[in-house]
């Protein structure tokens, strides 16, 4: 099986896996407890907790756990809206979040607070002049994501915070997909929040982060308990975050030499793709970009027949964001760039990681231009184009 869908999960690494073991069974202590089993359990969680901030570039004390990235972006988005709604009830975020930026923002929208989703380019691009001219002197929280989960296209956040704090605007940054594909350091750059998860660095399901800048205040989202600082209430997931701590881990064993690899087989599918398959469109910035995501739109055909074809294949990719997968709507990322309805209900996302191999690439390069072509043979879309002298 050849995995090219390492934007929606990536596979459990072993040394994750051998980590979190012990924690599972013999290590079962509840850190917040005072025996000597707990205090292993808060050693661990402790540990994670400063590899997390070390690899970011921040304190400990601004790392705090969650049950995953979704629950980080809502915590920062809807703590930030209930703790300021006094100073003032207006969020600016972008078309092209992750639905837990959208939802949460279309949440607070029913309880009285105004959103402002800005419209990216053809690129996928947000700019930091469109945030400077959207912000009002009642503008409490600008949340745009550091790199899309679906097209790749990277946002100039350093420009976007620098506006953002010049106005004394709370920033959040949705950066689960570029934690571990890029280097971060949030000491020097302008992001009050931020939202990680483990399960994109082959750790564990279940388990994210969101950083949380020393002296900014804001609502909790779980109450009920003293954890992380009395931020974040609930029996800490010790498996869960050790697993994340030793992820973490190995992306500091292996530095930064894994981004111009991926970098190198992106481009390579970026550049073969369309020269072997006629009327293939390439999404996103090409330059401003993650390093594992290689996006297009092909045309005349349905994103749901070419996955199950190169499932069939056994080879694993997707049409977009995982979380919507269920959806036979076309992508909303690719309807705010401005794709029509048909073309974007073709699109196709190849997302690369630690395993895959040239040799993979190489694989999938000969393949695909054989489905795309029995697909489009009896395809409608096909049929009506041709017939219209339109390819």
């Amino acid at each position: 099986m050849i995995y090219l869908d390492h934007a929606a999960t990536t596979q459990v690494a072993p040394e994750v896996f051998a980590a979190m073991q012990p924690f599972l069974q013999d290590q079962y202590g509840n850190p917040s407890s005072w025996y000597k089993l707990a205090h292993t359990a808060a050693a661990a969680l402790d540990e994670a907790r400063q590899r997390l901030a070390e690899y970011v570039g921040a304190s400990p004390r601004e790392i705090y756990f969650t049950g995953c990235g979704s629950e980080a972006d809502n915590w920062a988005i809807k703590g930030t809206a209930w703790a300021l709604r006094d100073k003032g009830r207006h969020i600016i975020t972008s078309q092209i979040e992750h639905h837990a930026v959208l939802h949460a923002c279309q949440a607070l929208e029913q309880d009285g607070f105004e959103i402002t989703y800005l419209p990216p380019d053809s690129s996928g691009l947000i700019t930091a002049q469109q945030v400077a001219e959207a912000l009002r002197d009642d503008t409490i929280l600008v949340s745009i994501m550091h790199g899309n989960n679906e097209v790749g296209t990277l946002q100039p956040i350093e420009e976007i915070g620098e506006v953002c704090r010049e106005r004394g605007v709370l920033f959040h940054s949705d950066m689960v997909q570029t934690l571990g594909k890029l280097p971060l350091n949030l000491a020097d750059m302008p992001v009050d929040m931020a939202a990680f998860s483990a399960h994109k660095i082959h750790g564990p399901k279940g388990i994210g982060a969101m950083y949380l800048r020393r002296g900014v205040k804001i609502r909790n989202l779980l109450d009920g308990g003293g954890q992380e600082w009395s931020k974040r209430a609930g029996t800490e997931n010790v498996a869960g975050i050790v697993g994340f701590g030793q992820a973490i881990e190995l992306l500091q064993q292996r530095g930064e030499q894994e981004i111009p690899r991926l970098t190198a087989l992106r481009d390579k599918l970026l550049e073969e793709i369309p020269k072997r398959i006629p009327h293939v469109i390439v999404t996103g910035h090409r330059r401003q970009r993650l390093p594992h995501i290689a996006s297009f739109c092909l045309r005349y055909i349905e994103g749901e027949g070419i996955l199950l074809s190169l499932d069939d294949a056994d080879i694993c990719a997707s049409s977009g964001s995982a979380c919507t997968s269920g959806s036979l709507e076309p992508s909303h990322v690719l309807l705010a760039m401005g794709y029509p309805h048909e073309v974007a209900h073709g699109s196709l996302r190849l997302s690369l990681g630690r395993n895959n191999t040239e040799q993979e690439i190489d694989h999938v390069l000969e393949v695909l231009p054989g489905i795309v072509e029995r697909l489009r043979e009896i395809s409608p879309l096909w049929a009506d184009a041709r017939r219209s002298g339109g390819i």
